[in-house]
């Protein structure tokens, strides 16, 4: 490569990463906090209020059916709630032991799925859950009727926008994450119409595919499958947040503040007291005069949140034209720079335009196609492998008919193009979450002449704990580590009256999964 390709090339890297140090980052998290607080106040599409105004105490206990509906994924299972042993003592020290999961499923959500009829989605997902139901009935006797009592309460986790006043009712927002279904649609009907054909004909009679497997190859469960009744449906973020604080007893210098999903999308879940909220949410809620603190659903990615990226010059030609061609322009513009939908895309923008510009390479026809690299081959291959194996497998998908496209510094180039985009990636999650915390007071970012970095003092630090899930953050290589490193150097930074807290980040492993079912347990607690 010419050498002034070589200069383009650590131009585009620096567009990157120019910012992630700790002056800009801390200016970066005091802005957000800012934009937070501001939309909190003022905005009807942010800060959304929930229905979940208690936090889970541990003493829950119940079986119940829970689902997960990704961006990418269906999951279902059974989770029973174990609560208190016999004596009434919490059972924090394995905190496992308090739940108990069975019978659990995944099914990839098929992309015609996304883009047909809403029908068709949902009866889908009614198929997966009386399959995962059926699977139940196999290991239970026969002889034994209605073994799941009169109803199986379902607990939800949706990953998408909703409007809900109750906990057991929801309205959905428009989806996004390549979802075409825009309608305002009631949740807990559609559900309950996709499973409840179960109940009221034989599988062997639907005309559905999945249902016709279920009845040729599940027969003996079918008769006995029971009604459900839907006890708790709920955003990812507020289910990861949910499952951790009911997992883990906090102990007196530890609490879960916040939740935090980083996967095919991203959002954060916050306690906070209605004052701060716009006037109008108080009556989002069944209970709203006697409420003073809820959980919220941020939606910390939707337009204006990326406000102090632009003040700052965060944002790249790359992330523009991103944006641009997206299935919504400008409605999650924070998400399409930080999310694990959209990191393949962007580095593969950055990728074929520097080629584009070196004389004489010819991109492969196969990478020229939208979101043709994935996020997920960057974590698994391009971040973990041997720079042999790696041309290898992008020979594979991305092969060249008329040269040896992927020369070892091509191969390079890529690899760090990837390694800046999930760098920024971390960094741009911190400086928010950091931004988030100042917001509800949890932590403090104070005016440039006042802060400096806190001293641990003698007593043990309050742990603030955001717990976390998701494919990026869990899975993607030094992803998680890079963003508790910028969270710690940010507290720090923010304000000397940091000095005896610690934000730590804390997997809340099958969150959704598990926070369903907690909820759906608390039914009583928050009726």
């Amino acid at each position: 490569m010419a050498k002034d390709f070589a200069g383009e090339a650590s131009q585009a890297i620096a567009a990157f990463t120019h910012f992630i140090n700790e002056e800009t980052l801390l200016d970066l998290a005091a802005r957000f906090s800012e934009v937070y607080t501001h939309l909190a106040k003022t905005s009807l599409e942010h800060f959304l209020v929930t229905p979940v105004t208690a936090l889970p105490t541990g003493k829950e206990k119940g079986k119940f059916i829970s689902i997960d509906v990704g961006g990418s994924n269906l999951r279902a299972g059974f989770v029973e709630l174990t609560g208190e042993t016999e004596h009434g003592v919490h059972r924090s020290i394995e905190p496992n032991e308090k739940i108990k999961r069975s019978y659990d499923k995944s099914w990839p959500i098929g992309e015609h799925l996304k883009m047909d009829q809403a029908e068709d989605l949902f009866a889908w997902i009614g198929d997966c859950i009386a399959e995962v139901i059926t699977d139940a009935l196999e290991d239970i006797p026969a002889s034994v009727e209605a073994p799941f009592g009169d109803e199986l309460l379902l607990g939800i986790t949706f990953s998408f926008p909703m409007a809900q006043q109750s906990l057991s009712e929801a309205t959905l927002l428009p989806m996004g994450k390549g979802f075409a279904i825009t309608s305002d649609l009631n949740l807990g009907k559609m559900l309950s119409a996709g499973y409840s054909r179960h109940i009221s004909q034989p599988h062997r009679n639907s005309n559905r595919s999945h249902a016709e497997y279920l009845s040729s190859s599940k027969t003996t469960g079918s008769s006995r499958l029971p009604r459900i009744r839907i006890a708790a449906i709920t955003n990812d973020t507020v289910a990861t947040f949910a499952s951790l604080a009911y997992a883990v007893k906090a102990a007196p210098n530890s609490r879960v503040a916040m939740g935090l999903i980083v996967g095919t999308g991203t959002n954060a879940t916050v306690p906070m007291s209605l004052t701060n909220l716009h006037p109008t949410k108080r009556h989002d809620l069944a209970n709203g005069e006697s409420v003073e603190t809820v959980v919220i659903n941020t939606e910390w990615t939707i337009r204006g949140t990326d406000k102090p990226l632009v003040e700052l010059g965060i944002k790249t030609i790359w992330d523009k034209t991103l944006d641009a061609n997206s299935e919504a322009p400008g409605f999650q513009p924070f998400e399409y720079m930080t999310a694990g939908r959209y990191l393949g895309e962007i580095v593969r923008l950055v990728f074929v335009d520097l080629i584009a510009r070196d004389s004489g390479a010819n991109v492969p026809a196969s990478l020229e196609t939208k979101n043709a690299l994935q996020t997920r081959f960057l974590s698994e291959v391009v971040a973990r492998a041997e720079e042999k194996t790696v041309t290898i497998e992008l020979e594979k998908l991305f092969p060249s008919t008329t040269e040896a496209f992927w020369a070892p510094v091509r191969v390079k180039l890529l690899r760090d193009i990837a390694y800046a985009v999930q760098q920024r990636s971390s960094a741009l999650i911190a400086a928010a979450c950091v931004g988030l915390l100042d917001c509800v007071h949890d932590i403090r970012i104070d005016p440039p002449a006042r802060n400096g970095h806190a001293t641990t003092e003698d007593s043990k630090p309050e742990e603030i704990v955001i717990a976390y899930a998701g494919s990026t953050i869990s899975q993607y290589p030094e992803w998680l580590e890079t963003c508790q490193r910028w969270i710690d150097i940010l507290v720090a930074k923010g304000s000397a009256a940091n000095a005896s807290k610690r934000v730590i980040l804390r997997e809340a492993l099958d969150g959704g999964i598990i926070g369903a079912g907690v909820l759906a347990g608390m039914t009583d607690e928050i009726a």
